[in-house]
């Protein structure tokens, strides 16, 4: 997400303090590590005990199985959220790409995740989740947009809830996101009427917009009824009611996934626009309505209620609230686990994992028969999955979701903050978005489009869609010092789905913070003699490159998030810097930092 710079320093000097009355907070939990814990038909929510019915995408403790106790997510021994204290389990369907011309199937990679925690402005106290408690939201069966049309509602007083979303940055936002007479039935889903860059079902375009391809949003309920219990999924939760839980119910925290989906790799293999588009969720979904999201609570409680009552980090990430108990996970390693299911759920497939069919726009799915049998990996389900964390992190993700249910409350989430960056650069970066807080104040909304150097942001808050239009700079000439003492620019370089560095990937050196300079130090101070900078924000360490080729020095360039005056990559090319330099490398790097002038 992108926000003016205005807005983006008064979230930085805002110091840790709690919600209130009339004053929401939040903070990003971020995750690290190669890739979400794992990929598969699990789903100890909905079908606990057997393979579910589709693939999901799961972040969180590697104590996640079939089936779960209360307690089983505290026994984890790993947990790919950064902040180690957080053993908890968020999942969501998987995408998968179908081929126009062959009709085969293949994975969609999940970029990364986020989850923002939100402790909304109210009277109510809002308190730790309670052990073990389970949350859906969604309908599995939908493939009919909502009666209230493109429009995200997650407080009861503004309407149905309809918490399900689609964000589609785009490098050109000139024509709308969806046809303006869109019924939402056929091919293509409906435009958010107060958020040009989001909408319900799956959009028609490209989303190729600078550090952030296809994006599905979804708001968790945050009312807690222990008279339902932790594991009654269907009745346990609902959505607030002028920003207030029922008498008798707890007010947990708001929950926002963000899942990026890497849809740019595929931009090659269809024509946008054409009222159709190619992407279909794991389980049959070809509209995006369906969309739903779990969750596992695995919270240390004081840990969180210490974070609920003192932390407003904002997009910085919870990794930066104050006093935080617990510390961090290590993002040079990785947690991950293997399916219980053993089945192949990548490459070019003829079919859906579970054998599920690809529906049709406009004809709700029935409620999905029980999975058909599969072998399943034999373990003591309350046992936690030991995973051993692995050296080498990655993206950050979300994971699965459950098939259909009855539960109407929790049907979708609700609409806060949920920034929609549209700025000009090609595909995604690495995470890093903000919605806006209460605090920031509205300015009248700025015409779509504006030139290369022209970045427009919109962000939805319950009340109001806010837009800035923020002029950017390209990069100009620095002093051309070296990034640090002995580095030097070695070139351009062509990056791969793989990576060509590999010794520590997506290098966790703050959020829009991402400089060579900084690059440089962080892999030097991890033992690395390789630094190379990507798509402006990452930052990746090697002691070598595996197969690359060095390429036109026209395509490394994006300004760095963090200084725009130096250049960070492009669209799958690295800025590279090694240890130990001729002048002639300097020479270069000088002509590098000057953006090629």
């Amino acid at each position: 997400m992108q926000f003016s710079k205005t807005a983006l320093l008064a979230l930085c000097a805002a110091s840790a303090s709690a919600y209130s009355a009339n004053q929401r907070t939040f903070a990003v939990n971020h995750f690290y590590g190669k890739g979400p814990l794992v990929m598969g038909r699990m789903d100890p929510i909905v079908n606990p005990g057997g393979p579910s019915g589709h693939v999901h995408a799961v972040q969180g403790g590697n104590a996640f199985a079939l089936s779960m106790t209360d307690d089983q997510s505290l026994k984890s021994t790993c947990t790919s959220s950064l902040v180690k204290n957080d053993k908890s389990n968020y999942w969501t369907p998987a995408l998968y790409f179908q081929d126009p011309k062959t009709g085969k199937l293949e994975p969609v990679e999940m970029f990364y995740m986020n989850v923002y925690y939100f402790f909304d402005a109210t009277t109510d106290k809002i308190e730790a989740f309670p052990e073990g408690l389970r949350v859906f939201t969604g309908n599995p069966s939908a493939r009919t947009p909502p009666a209230t049309g493109g429009k995200q509602i997650i407080d009861h007083s503004d309407g149905a809830i309809q918490a399900i979303q689609w964000t589609c940055p785009r490098s050109n936002d000139n024509d709308p996101l969806y046809p303006k007479n869109s019924n939402g039935l056929n091919g293509v889903g409906i435009q958010d009427p107060g958020n040009g860059g989001s909408g319900t079902g799956f959009p028609d375009k490209n989303c190729d917009g600078y550090a952030s391809p296809l994006r599905a949003d979804i708001h968790l309920p945050s009312c807690y009824n222990p008279a339902k219990g932790v594991q009654n999924y269907k009745e346990n939760m609902d959505y607030p009611t002028n920003g207030k839980c029922p008498a008798g119910w707890k007010h947990v925290p708001h929950m926002f996934y963000e899942v990026y989906w890497n849809t740019p790799k595929f931009q090659d293999r269809w024509t946008p626009g054409q009222g159709k588009q190619p992407f279909v969720l794991s389980n049959g979904d070809p509209t995006g309505y369906s969309l739903h999201a779990d969750f596992l609570n695995g919270w240390d409680p004081k840990t969180l209620q210490q974070i609920i009552d003192n932390c407003d980090a904002g997009s910085a990430g919870m990794d930066k609230c104050p006093g935080l108990i617990g510390g961090l996970n290590d993002p040079s390693t990785s947690c991950n686990i293997e399916s219980a299911v053993k089945e192949v759920i990548d490459g070019v497939l003829d079919k859906l994992p579970g054998n599920n069919p690809i529906g049709k726009w406009g004809v709700d799915a029935s409620p999905a028969p029980a999975p058909a049998p599969t072998p399943v990996a034999t373990s003591n389900a309350a046992a936690p999955v030991a995973a051993t964390p692995k050296t080498t992190p990655t993206p950050k993700t979300t994971a699965a979701a459950p098939p259909p249910t009855s539960k109407t409350n929790a049907a979708q989430p609700v609409a806060t903050p949920k920034p929609t960056k549209i700025a000009a650069a090609p595909l995604p970066s690495s995470p890093a978005e903000v919605p806006p807080t209460s605090a920031l104040t509205p300015v009248a909304p700025a015409p779509g489009g504006g030139g290369s150097n022209t970045l427009v942001t919109s962000y939805v808050t319950e009340s109001a869609t806010e837009w800035t239009t923020v002029t950017v700079d390209p990069p100009k000439a620095t002093s051309g010092s070296a990034v640090a003492p002995g580095w030097s620019y070695k070139g351009c370089f062509a990056d791969t789905k793989d990576r060509v560095m590999t010794g520590i990937k997506l290098a966790n050196i703050g959020n829009h913070e991402v400089t060579n300079t900084k690059c440089v130090a962080y892999c030097e101070s991890k033992g690395f003699s390789m630094a190379g900078t990507e798509y402006g924000g990452q930052c990746f360490c090697s002691n070598s490159l595996t197969i690359s080729t060095s390429v036109d020095e026209a395509k490394c360039n994006m300004p760095c998030e963090g200084d725009n005056k130096q250049v960070c990559g492009g669209g799958m090319t690295l800025s590279v810097y090694s240890k130990g330099g001729s002048k002639k490398r300097d020479r270069h790097l000088r002509r590098h930092l000057h953006n090629h002038s």
